[in-house]
């Protein structure tokens, strides 16, 4: 054979040169659509397959437990619903026990009710969102619009109890602002009964859905061991078969007189932790219609009145009621030396506040332990060695908030 024939019949790949194997590096964020907020995520990709991931976060820092210091107790009590706008009584709950703690206030066991109550109705309206946008994120639409047609419910239960949808700031150190409307117990009733056959469309729409599960089981899986590793609590850590909730371990309030299950998973995979908030609501609903069932009678408010304000029904008619009131909210009171840490099971896991006082009315040091912060970064475990086009499911499955993330 001729030279110029030989050079015909040569492969492609010797015109071509040797196949280049570079990895891409793409960014996710922090504006893209399905991020859940401002966040970067910035991923290694070889083809479709995932090799790294690595959230970055900072792009809505606020600087909220700076800002807290400066400030008295009470006035640093909004930013902590500001923090997780999904959960805020959640995030009020825990600052006001850690506080409480340092002031070794008790407070009335109507008011442990009443903050049980309302805690267990902000999980159920935040795990509402979690589902309707990660079912979004999957395609599922109509998923979308059923859950918050019921979160609407209770963002309406929430106005009339503390004035404010979103961001609401109703529990206070030593009890909560004021009493509940008169129809209230009556509302949550009629929510809480209506709300298994809601559970039951969901369900419907998803449990069994083909598309769905071939999406969700098997993907998305971070084993128990990694998952301690990274810090992960809340749904994401019993998901992986771990049985870690605080309300059991460690209760505060009054939940060692509830009767409640800890739903857990088996594979850790995003499947499994849609199946654990699902039931994760239903027990939230149980705990909620035993406290109004057992809802104890009497006072809401500590009897503390260098803490407590007086009665707002007192301050147009009582100038000594006013002043006080006024100083209190102006002033702050003192809290006395030491530190404290005080966890709560918030819906996205263990929230924690570590408080340091030196006696002044302002915390001298707060810092606060966010969920959303270590379950994150467990994501590049779960999107290693995975699908580019799986990385959305397995975020969303997180449930984060950046507002808890950045603070």
């Amino acid at each position: 054979m001729s030279s110029e024939a030989e050079q015909a019949a040569a492969p492609d790949r010797d015109i071509l040169g040797p196949i280049r194997t570079e990895t891409m590096t793409l960014n996710m964020g922090p504006q893209h659509p399905s991020t859940h907020g401002v966040l970067r995520v910035r991923l290694e990709l070889e083809g479709e397959m995932v090799l790294a991931c690595r959230p970055d976060i900072g792009y809505l820092h606020t600087g909220f437990e700076k800002n807290m210091e400066e400030k008295t107790y009470n006035k640093a009590l909004p930013m902590t619903d500001r923090m997780d706008y999904l959960a805020p009584m959640s995030n009020n709950l825990g600052f006001v026990l850690a506080v409480e703690r340092l002031l070794d206030l008790e407070i009335t066991r109507r008011c442990s009710y009443l903050r049980v109550l309302l805690a267990e109705l902000t999980r159920i309206q935040s795990h509402l969102v979690w589902l309707g946008t990660h079912a979004l994120d999957l395609g599922a639409m109509t998923v979308f619009l059923y859950c918050f047609r019921e979160r609407e419910a209770l963002l309406k239960i929430f106005e009339k109890v503390a004035g404010v949808r979103m961001m609401t700031s109703y529990f206070r150190v030593g009890g909560v602002s004021r009493e509940p409307y008169p129809e209230f117990h009556a509302d949550c009733r009629r929510f809480l009964d209506e709300f298994p056959a809601k559970m039951d469309d969901y369900e419907e729409l998803l449990t069994d859905n083909p598309i769905f599960r071939g999406r969700t089981r098997g993907v998305g899986a971070i084993s128990a061991e990694k998952a301690l590793a990274h810090g992960v609590t809340g749904p994401l850590l019993r998901a992986c078969g771990v049985d870690y909730d605080i309300r059991k371990k460690e209760p505060y309030l009054a939940y060692e007189e509830f009767d409640f299950g800890v739903p857990l998973g088996e594979t850790g995979d995003i499947y499994d932790r849609y199946l654990v908030r699902l039931a994760e609501m239903r027990e939230s609903r149980e705990i909620a219609i035993q406290a109004i069932e057992g809802m104890p009678e009497g006072p809401l408010m500590a009897d503390d009145p260098k803490v407590v304000p007086p009665p707002k029904e007192r301050l147009s008619t009582d100038m000594e009621a006013l002043i006080h009131h006024f100083k209190i909210f102006t002033e702050g009171y003192q809290v006395p030396a030491g530190e404290v840490y005080q966890a709560t099971e918030s819906p996205r896991g263990e929230i924690g506040y570590y408080i340091i006082s030196d006696g002044s009315p302002s915390p001298y040091k707060v810092k606060v332990r966010a969920p959303s912060f270590s379950n994150l970064f467990s994501m590049a475990e779960m999107v290693k060695g995975g699908m580019f086009g799986d990385v959305v499911a397995a975020l969303g499955s997180v449930d984060i908030v950046l507002g808890e993330i950045d603070r």
